[in-house]
C-alpha cells in the first residue's frame, strides 16, 4: 500500500524539527526560533481551550490536531531551563521521543479530515462486476461501417427524431463533413412524419439550410415509400456554393426559386459569345406543363447583371426561354437596306430587319399560303421610323412588280421622295379619300376583268403569270388623323373598312399607319381583325413601354409577353445614388431607338427587331426597280369612266362626297363656301347648311355624331 503524500511530509517535518528542539535552547537561548516555537505552542493551547468550550462534536480530534505544536513548545521551554543538556541528556531524549511519537501517531494528518476515516485507514475499494448493457435498438449489430455507427450514436443522443433509425450513412466523395443518411421508421409499416430539416441539422450540429430531405425510390433489394427518407447533409458544399457557386447553382438559388425572377425554371446552359459580346442563358421549366413567368429585372439582379432594358432581352419558346445579356445595346447598330435583302422570294418573303440575336426578320408582300394579297399595319409615334419602314416595304413590293399608292395628311420630305419611285402619292385628306374610293372601285373592275387564257374573271393569284393586273398596295399614313377629319373622315374610315374586307381577293392590300390601333381612333374592330389576320403588324415606339405593349397586344390573338422599346438606349454608368449625393448630373449617353419595332409574327409571337435603314439623303434608286409599276390601261379607263381618276387634289366635285343642298335650304352660296373652304390640305370646316342637309340621311352612329357636331356649330 502506498503512503499518502501528506503523511510522508509530516514525518519529514518531525525528523527535521527534533534536533532543532534539542539544540536551539541550549546553544542559542535568545534565538528567534525559540520564540516562534513558543508562540506556536501558545496558539495550540488557545486551540485546546476553544475546542474544550465548543459544543460541537469532534473536540478530541481538534485537541489531537494541536498536540504536536503544544508539546514542541513544552520541550523547548524545558530545554531552556535545564543546565546543559540536562540529566542523562534529557533534552535530546525528549526531542527524540517527540519525533518518534509524531512519526507513529501522526495527529495532524490522521485527524485533519472530518466525517470520514483517515486516508490510510480507508479500505481499498473492491471491484464490482457490472452486468453488460443490453444492445440499444438504435444501434443493431449489422456490421455497419464506422461512419454509420458514429451517425447512429449522434442520432440516438438526439432522441431518435421522429422515431426513425439510420440504416446507412454515405460520405460524399471529396468532402469531409458532407454525407447522405438513409432513414427508416423504427416501427415497421409506420410512415415517417414530423421530421424536419431543423431536427436533422440539430442532431449533426449543422445549419438547417445545409439539410435537404428527399423521398426514397423503391429499388431492387430495398424498400421505399413513406416509411423511408433520405437526408442530404452538405455543410461543405453549401459553404462553397455560397462563396463560389456554379452557373446552375446561382440560377437555382437566385432565379429559379419561388421568389426568383423565373420561378420553377432550371438553367440548361450558359454560353458566351465574345465576338458578338453577348452572354446567353438558356433555361426551361422544370415542369413541362408550366408556363414561364419571367420578371426580367429580378432575373438581372439574381445573375448580377445590369438592369438595362437595352442590353438584356428575353425570348420565350413554349416552356423554354433564352435570356441574352449584351455588353452594348445590340439594336443601336444600323443595318443598311440592300436590293438583295428586299427582293422577295417565291413565297413573297423579304428581310425587313434583324433581331437582337442577329437573326433576319421577314415580312411578306403577299400571302402565299392564302393565295391572296397582304395587308399591312404600321404603328408608331412621330420620328419612330414608320416612313423608313414604308420605304423598304414599298421597295420590296415594287421589286415584286406591284403597284404602290401613298397618301398622307400632311406633306413632308420623305413621302415626297418616295413619290418619285411609286405610282401615285398625295398629301391631303381629300387625296386619301379619293385614293381609297379608286381602290374600292378597282375591286369591282377586277371582279369583271377577263383573264386572257380563258376570257373569264378570276380571283387574284399572286405569282400567276396569267393574271392581267398587278397587285395594288394602298398606304394611308396618319390614318388616325385622316379618319377624324371633319369633312372626309367618315368616307375614309368607311372605304378603309370595305377595302380590308374585300380587297385581298382582288389583289389589293391596305396599309394604314398611325399612332393607335383602337376603334375610337379610326380603327374599327372589323378593320383591325382583318389587318391582324392578313399581315405582320409592326409596332414602333408608341411613346412609352406601356403604350407599346398595349398597341402590340391589340394586334395579337393572345396577350404574349411584348418586348419593351425605351425612348433611348443608354447604359447605366456608375451609381445613381452616388451621383445624387455628389450633386452630379446623369450622363447623357442615349442612342435613339428610331427604327426599332415589335413585329408580330404569324404564330402571334412578338419579336423585337431593328428595321433596315433606307438613307433618304442618298439616291433610293438602288432599292427600287428601274421602272415604276403602274395600273393597266384597262383599269385606268374604267376608273376614268367612274370619275375616279385624274387629279385627286382638285376641289370636291358637286355631290362627290355629300349631297348638294336643295334650293330652299337658305343661302345659295353655302355650297360654294363649303367647296372653297377645302384646299389641298383638306382642313376646311363644313357649313351649317351642308351639315343640316346631310343630317337628313343618318344611317350610322358616326353620322349621328357628325350631325350633332353640325348642330352645335350652328
Amino acid at each position: 500500500m502506498s503512503t499518502p503524500r501528506s503523511v510522508a511530509l509530516e514525518r519529514l517535518a518531525y525528523t527535521l524539527a527534533a534536533p532543532v528542539l534539542a539544540v536551539a535552547p541550549n546553544l542559542y537561548p535568545d534565538s528567534p526560533v525559540n520564540q516562534v516555537v513558543q508562540l506556536a505552542g501558545a496558539a495550540g493551547i488557545g486551540g485546546w481551550v476553544l475546542a474544550a468550550k465548543s459544543e460541537e462534536t469532534g473536540a478530541g480530534r481538534k485537541i489531537l490536531r494541536w498536540a504536536p505544536v503544544v508539546l514542541a513548545a513544552a520541550i523547548d521551554v524545558t530545554a531552556g531551563h535545564t543546565t546543559g543538556w540536562g540529566p542523562w541528556w534529557m533534552d535530546g531524549l525528549l526531542a527524540a521521543g517527540w519525533a518518534a511519537a509524531g512519526y507513529a501517531v501522526l495527529p495532524f494528518s490522521r485527524h485533519a479530515r472530518r466525517r470520514h476515516r483517515p486516508a490510510l485507514a480507508a479500505p481499498a475499494p473492491q471491484p464490482v462486476w457490472a452486468e453488460a448493457p443490453e444492445p440499444s435498438p438504435a444501434q443493431p449489430d449489422d456490421g455497419a461501417d464506422l461512419l454509420t455507427r458514429d451517425a447512429r450514436m449522434l442520432w440516438e443522443q438526439a432522441g431518435m427524431p421522429a422515431r426513425t433509425h439510420i440504416v446507412k450513412a454515405t460520405r460524399h466523395p471529396g468532402m469531409r463533413h458532407d454525407m447522405t443518411i438513409l432513414l427508416r421508421a423504427s416501427e415497421t409499416g409506420r410512415p415517417i412524419t414530423g421530421l424536419s430539416e431543423a431536427a436533422v441539422a440539430a442532431s449533426f450540429g449543422v445549419h438547417a439550410g445545409d439539410v435537404v430531405l428527399a423521398d426514397v425510390a423503391i429499388q431492387p433489394g430495398r424498400q421505399g415509400g413513406p416509411g423511408w427518407l433520405e437526408a442530404r447533409i452538405t455543410p461543405d458544399a453549401n459553404q462553397r456554393r455560397r462563396t463560389k457557386p456554379t452557373d446552375q447553382e446561382r440560377w437555382t438559388d437566385r432565379v429559379g426559386g419561388p421568389k426568383g425572377g423565373a420561378p420553377g425554371s432550371v438553367l440548361v446552359h450558359r454560353t458566351r459569345d465574345d465576338k458578338r459580346g453577348v452572354t446567353f442563358y438558356r433555361a426551361k421549366m422544370a415542369d413541362s406543363t408550366d408556363t414561364p413567368r419571367i420578371d426580367l429585372a429580378k432575373v438581372c439582379r439574381g445573375l448580377s447583371l445590369p438592369e438595362d432594358d437595352s442590353c438584356v432581352f428575353v425570348l420565350i419558346d413554349g416552356t423554354e426561354f433564352l435570356i441574352s445579356a449584351f455588353d452594348k445595346p445590340p439594336l443601336s447598330a444600323i443595318f443598311p437596306a440592300t436590293r438583295e435583302l428586299l427582293t422577295p422570294d417565291a413565297k413573297g418573303m423579304y428581310v425587313c430587319g434583324f433581331t437582337i440575336t442577329g437573326q433576319p426578320v421577314k415580312n411578306m408582300v403577299f400571302q402565299h399560303d392564302k393565295n391572296a394579297a397582304a395587308h399591312g399595319l404600321i404603328l408608331g409615334v412621330s420620328r419612330s421610323g414608320k416612313t423608313q419602314f414604308f420605304a423598304i416595304n414599298m421597295a420590296a413590293q415594287s421589286l415584286d412588280g406591284q403597284v404602290v399608292w401613298l397618301s398622307t395628311v400632311r406633306k413632308d420630305e420623305k413621302t415626297s421622295t418616295l413619290g418619285q419611285y411609286i405610282d401615285r402619292q398625295g398629301s391631303t385628306a381629300l387625296w386619301m379619300a379619293r385614293s381609297l374610293r379608286a381602290a374600292k372601285a378597282l375591286c369591282e373592275i377586277r371582279a369583271e376583268m377577263p383573264w386572257p387564257h380563258d376570257g373569264k374573271p378570276h380571283d387574284y393569284k399572286p405569282g400567276d403569270s396569267r393574271c392581267p393586273y398587278r397587285q395594288l398596295n394602298v398606304y394611308a399614313d396618319e390614318f388616325m388623323t385622316a379618319a377624324q377629319d371633319s369633312l372626309f373622315g367618315e368616307d375614309i374610315q368607311t372605304n378603309g373598312d370595305d377595302l380590308t374586307v374585300t380587297g385581298l381577293k382582288y389583289g389589293i392590300g391596305f396599309n394604314p399607319a398611325g399612332q393607335s390601333p383602337f376603334a375610337h381612333n379610326g380603327f374599327s374592330t372589323e378593320m383591325k381583325d382583318n389587318l391582324r389576320q392578313n399581315s405582320r403588324p409592326t409596332i414602333f415606339n408608341m411613346g412609352s413601354p406601356g403604350a407599346t405593349r398595349k398597341a402590340a397586344e391589340g394586334t395579337m390573338e393572345n396577350a404574349y409577353d411584348v418586348p419593351t422599346i425605351p425612348a433611348r438606349y443608354s447604359r447605366q454608368e456608375g451609381s445613381t445614388i452616388e451621383r445624387a449625393m455628389r450633386g452630379e448630373a446623369d450622363p447623357e449617353n442615349g442612342v435613339s431607338t428610331g427604327g426599332v419595332a415589335v413585329i408580330v409574327l404569324d404564330n402571334g409571337r412578338a419579336v423585337l427587331m431593328r428595321s433596315l435603314y433606307a438613307d433618304f439623303d442618298s439616291d433610293l434608286s438602288n432599292l427600287f426597280p428601274d421602272e415604276v409599276n403602274r395600273l393597266t390601261d384597262y383599269e385606268i379607263s374604267e376608273l376614268e369612266k367612274r370619275g375616279l381618276w385624274g387629279d385627286w387634289n382638285r376641289e370636291p366635285d358637286p355631290g362627290e362626297f355629300w349631297p348638294e343642298p336643295k334650293e330652299n335650304d337658305g343661302d345659295d352660296n353655302s355650297g360654294s363656301r363649303r367647296r372653297g373652304s377645302v384646299g389641298k390640305g383638306g382642313s376646311g370646316k363644313r357649313s351649317a347648311k351642308s351639315g343640316s342637309g346631310r343630317s337628313e340621311q343618318v344611317t350610322s352612329p358616326r353620322q349621328a355624331l357628325e350631325a350633332i357636331k353640325s348642330l352645335n356649330n350652328a
